[in-house]
């Protein structure tokens, strides 16, 4: 299993795409923080960019990579190897070349140009955001063999994460305004990642009091060390999920 992921990731980190991907969050981070003079509001902007370009480069080049290997994945499976050793090698090995690519690109100016806990708390969410995705990205490719339906499917699930959700949201808030939302409003936020890593690293910013009443919300419930706590471990699941059922799905079907 080991001599796969290596294989894996030695031969992603070579990628054209995955040196662009670096260079462009290197140059991304590295320009927001030469322009802007607060580092938080560096940090700031600098989220909501990660928060939409991480999610979408990781499922669609993790969707193109699972289609373009499959016929390394064959040569695998035919030979004495658990499908699942193998469906999990090709994951991390995916999910960590990009996030190594992530933190190299963000991470680096990070350091250099003096990390506070607030960056920390957004190169881990960015991280975690990109195991997520690549999850989400085997799931699409494991329930189609056609390519173009796969990368469809990948697409579909960005963008109804990274735009609808949101639209989905403030539409029910907005329409049972007149009642309790607290709870709702909590279940909502799990229920979306790009939510959830949103939400610890402004948290962690305390510009809660900007965020209004569900602000103060947040605040109060996630706010503590317990809370983050349970941000993250809701976002291990997020990760969790869509592997174990993907891994599932693969083990069992025909290739």
């Amino acid at each position: 299993m080991g001599k796969i992921i290596k294989y894996v990731f030695y031969d992603i980190v070579r990628n054209k795409i995955v040196l662009a991907y670096t260079a462009f969050l290197l140059l991304l981070t590295i320009g927001l923080f030469s322009l802007g003079g607060n580092p938080d509001k560096a940090v700031l902007s600098l989220l909501n960019l990660v928060l939409l370009t991480v999610p979408l480069i990781s499922i669609v080049f993790a969707t193109t990579h699972f289609y373009n290997s499959y016929e390394f994945i064959e040569l695998l499976v035919a030979q004495p190897i658990h499908r699942r050793k193998i469906f999990m090698s090709e994951y991390l090995g995916v999910a960590c070349s990009l996030a190594g690519a992530f933190v190299l690109g963000v991470g680096m100016p990070l350091l250099l140009l003096g990390a506070s806990v607030t960056g920390l708390y957004l190169l881990l969410t960015g991280v975690l955001i990109t195991f997520i995705f690549v999850g989400m990205a085997f799931l699409a490719s494991v329930i189609t063999r056609d390519k173009a339906k796969g990368i469809g499917v990948a697409l579909l699930l960005w963008f109804y994460f990274a735009l609808i959700y949101d639209g989905i949201v403030l539409f029910i808030l907005y329409s049972f305004s007149d009642y309790p939302l607290e709870t709702p409003t909590l279940v909502l936020t799990a229920l979306n990642p790009i939510d959830l890593a949103r939400i610890i690293v402004l948290l962690n910013m305390d510009i809660s009091a900007l965020m209004g009443y569900t602000g103060a919300l947040y605040k109060s419930i996630l706010g503590s060390l317990w809370g983050i706590s349970l941000a993250f471990g809701l976002m291990v699941v997020w990760i969790l999920v869509p592997v174990l059922s993907s891994r599932r799905i693969f083990s069992r079907r025909d290739l």
